[in-house]
């Protein structure tokens, strides 16, 4: 990582931030290893809906129900209340508790033996990862020098395809060799013994350290967060206009293993291989050069933190289109590869933006409204609404249903550009 300026190596206390450039690297490759679990556990289940289906009898509209809603519902509701705290204490702390609780809910699925058994697990999965985003985008912000944090937090957003990848690798792999039931258990067992690892590495950092800013006394109040961000409307652009396009995104990575199986023919193991490949490669460059870009252009123009997601967003609906529609699986390898980059292409920059438009001891809980809009709409609907327009189009479609709920999606993406349009016009003033 070149990209990583070194300093001056200086004694530091406990609570400041830490000078040593390789001491960043190992905080951040931490926290880039737990979100990477977050997302194991959240996707998981997306490589496994054939077989659960197939055991408890579902429809989609309760597979739907189960992957989207049954996460979204606590993890937005307690993800306010749980980043107030944080903004008010020590912050490594409660990501290790919430990386504990999330990944026994993850085990606890796999004891499921009905959708209401395996709705209220996956409840308890959406607890413990209330825990665990928002605090690490404060985390980050206070490891990282502004020109470095849409890089940083890029890197950070990794997790999310490759969580993704290997939640659909490993959830088809030991379910091929198993059972679906074990691959929660194992999964989920994996992470309560990162827990003890990251809480012994990770210190805690001085809030607002590398921003110029006396040590705030104490994390400012939810109704005082709320105040400030209702005078900075780019920020209420850009989390709605990221929850449109999870509506889409969330419902892809939920949908798409269940479409190579119905729609290609493939089996369980060579979707989740087929679809892994696709988000590892595809998310990963897509995040990369998002951030990137951001920090290249959005220092002179912080409009661009928006700008460059919003082109993203309406790139991706032709890509989608043709891999959708196209009955080769070369073909739509290729195609699908595109828009999944151009798709997770916001994450550096719009994190990046939100640390800026409040200053540094609100920044766990304005993370967290942004992500209570972004997942309670993106997640919370998007993998239901997919789910449902596929079960409304099936007397019509049969398997081929999911591929034409896919194609209306896209929809989502175009909203979000605007919305990110708009909010682009008041960033420059809102940026602190």
């Amino acid at each position: 990582m070149s990209w990583y300026r070194p300093r001056v190596q200086t004694p530091a206390p406990a609570d400041a931030t830490p000078e040593s450039p390789r001491y960043r690297k190992v905080v951040l490759a931490m926290l880039l290893l737990v979100y990477t679990f977050n997302f194991i556990d959240r996707q998981i289940v997306g490589i496994l809906a054939v077989p659960i289906k197939a055991d408890l009898g579902l429809t989609d509209t309760q597979l739907g129900l189960m992957g989207g809603l049954a996460f979204a519902l606590f993890y937005t509701l307690l993800g306010i209340p749980i980043a107030v705290l944080a903004d008010r204490s020590n912050r490594t702390n409660i990501i290790g508790i919430a990386l504990v609780v999330w990944s026994l809910m993850t085990a606890a699925c796999g004891l499921a033996q009905n959708f209401w058994q395996l709705f209220l697990a996956r409840l308890g999965v959406g607890v413990g990862e209330a825990g665990g985003v928002a605090p690490s985008y404060s985390l980050v912000a206070d490891y990282f020098p502004p020109h470095q944090r849409a890089r940083a937090l890029g890197v950070y957003s990794f997790g999310v395809p490759i969580g993704s990848a290997l939640g659909i690798l490993l959830g088809g792999v030991i379910a091929a060799l198993v059972d679906w039931r074990t691959a929660f258990v194992v999964v989920g067992l994996a992470g309560v013994l990162l827990a003890p690892l990251f809480r012994w590495v990770v210190r805690e950092p001085r809030r607002g350290g590398l921003d110029g800013v006396p040590p705030a006394a104490a994390g400012a109040s939810l109704g005082e967060v709320l105040r400030v961000l209702r005078a900075r409307p780019s920020f209420w652009g850009l989390a709605f206009g990221a929850s449109c396009s999870s509506m889409m995104g969330y419902g892809i990575y939920f949908w798409l293993p269940s479409f190579f199986v119905r729609s290609h023919g493939l089996s369980l193991l060579d979707a989740s291989l087929y679809f892994g490949a696709i988000l590892l490669v595809g998310g990963v460059a897509g995040i990369w050069v998002g951030g990137l870009l951001a920090d290249r252009f959005g220092a002179s123009r912080r409009r661009m933190y928006a700008l460059i997601p919003a082109g993203a967003f309406v790139a991706t609906v032709p890509f989608y289109v043709i891999a959708v529609t196209s009955q080769s699986l070369v073909l739509s390898f290729a195609f699908f590869l595109v828009p999944v980059a151009l798709g997770l292409l916001w994450l550096g920059p719009v994190t990046s933006a939100i640390q800026h438009v409040v200053p540094p001891h609100m920044r766990s809980t304005a993370s967290a409204v942004f992500l209570f809009v972004n997942n309670l709409i993106g997640l919370g609907v998007g993998t239901l609404a997919l789910g449902a327009l596929s079960d409304a189009l099936a007397t019509r479609f049969a398997a081929d249903s999911l591929r034409y709920a896919i194609l209306a999606g896209t929809g989502f993406y175009v909203v979000a550009a605007g919305l990110f349009l708009l909010s682009a016009r008041r960033l420059e003033r809102d940026w602190q």
